[in-house]
């Protein structure tokens, strides 16, 4: 009991000593990077915060993808880089060893399913081409789409620098405006430009950026418009406002020609869906014959031909009602 109770005593009294030790040494250059840590936070996030309550710093972020060695090994490419400012402009928080993995997946996926419906190679090697293309298409459609939306709200946003340039401030405070009223993308974009001017890059570098980021004709004016104004003087706000009025009536017409096609779209999709819902139909009304289809040789080989003229065919109707304004 004795030899316990000096073992206790011996323990609690090392324990003391290292722990005094330990408060007089590294405490104080704790408290010191903590305040330093917050210091670096309150300069580097801006006073707006998101809707989702998440604030919105100026610090570039990299996402970690799946395989984070290879986004360092393809990130510092030319083409690599193209892929990854390809789905920044979807808006989706993705990299490319994402993607990769993704369409690896989904690759193998199709390519089993195509296996148990026709036991045939090249089927696999089909199901495997378009499992693998599946999240590419996906990608692309979100990116079409925010690009679009940023199209469409982008003259309101025109009209918000213009006002602000009416009251008397500056037009960096236009971009601000617009970053702070209006929602994403055209909010988040703007946010950025702002950002990257108000901590010291030019300008011009700022609005060369926003058109990398936004691959739109109407960015463009933009961007050439101001810089052309900073260096030869004018009325800024009228400028801004004939090209809000010339955006809106380009998207009106727009909107008519898709009118016009939307038989042409219609008529796409009627035809690409139709085998499908036929091959269905007939598989639940004379199985017996329907099997036949899948399992002889000549009518797997006819059923790749009709997925691969199906394809061509949806895709030639995409090109040709695809007019641009």
């Amino acid at each position: 009991m004795l030899l316990m109770l000096t073992a206790l005593a011996f323990v609690l009294g090392a324990a003391m000593v290292l722990g005094t030790y330990f408060g007089a040494t590294k405490v104080p250059g704790m408290v010191l990077q903590r305040k330093l840590d917050q210091r670096l936070q309150e300069i580097s996030l801006p006073d707006a915060v998101a809707e989702d309550g998440a604030e919105q710093g100026i610090l570039k972020t990299k996402q970690e993808g799946m395989l984070p060695s290879l986004d360092r090994m393809f990130g510092g490419t030319a083409k690599g880089s193209a892929i990854s400012r390809w789905l920044d402009q979807s808006g989706m928080k993705t990299t490319l060893s994402t993607m990769l993995a993704a369409s690896i997946g989904f690759a193998i996926g199709c390519a089993l399913l195509t296996n148990l419906l026709i036991a045939h190679p090249f089927a696999m090697m089909l199901g495997a081409a378009l499992g693998a293309a599946m999240p590419w298409w996906y990608v692309s459609h979100k990116r079409t789409r925010r690009l679009r939306k940023f199209d469409e709200d982008f003259p309101d946003g025109l009209d918000l620098i213009a006002r602000a340039l009416k009251a008397g401030h500056a037009f960096a405070t236009g971009l601000k405006m617009v970053a702070d009223e209006m929602d994403e993308p055209v909010g988040p974009e703007f946010r950025k430009t702002f950002d990257e001017q108000n901590f010291g890059l030019p300008m011009k570098d700022a609005l060369q950026n926003l058109t990398e980021r936004i691959p739109s004709l109407d960015v463009r004016f933009f961007s050439t418009a101001v810089l052309i104004q900073r260096e030869t003087g004018g009325n800024l706000a009228e400028i801004l406002e004939n090209l809000a009025h010339v955006v809106r009536e380009r998207f009106k017409i727009l909107r008519q020609v898709r009118v016009y096609t939307a038989h042409g779209r219609f008529t796409g999709w009627v035809l690409l869906a139709l085998p499908v819902v036929l091959v269905i139909a007939l598989t639940f009304i004379n199985p017996e014959h329907m099997n036949l289809l899948f399992r002889e040789r000549i009518g797997q080989f006819l059923l790749m031909v009709a997925i691969t003229l199906q394809v061509i065919g949806y895709l030639w109707i995409r090109h040709v009602i695809k007019i641009e304004v």
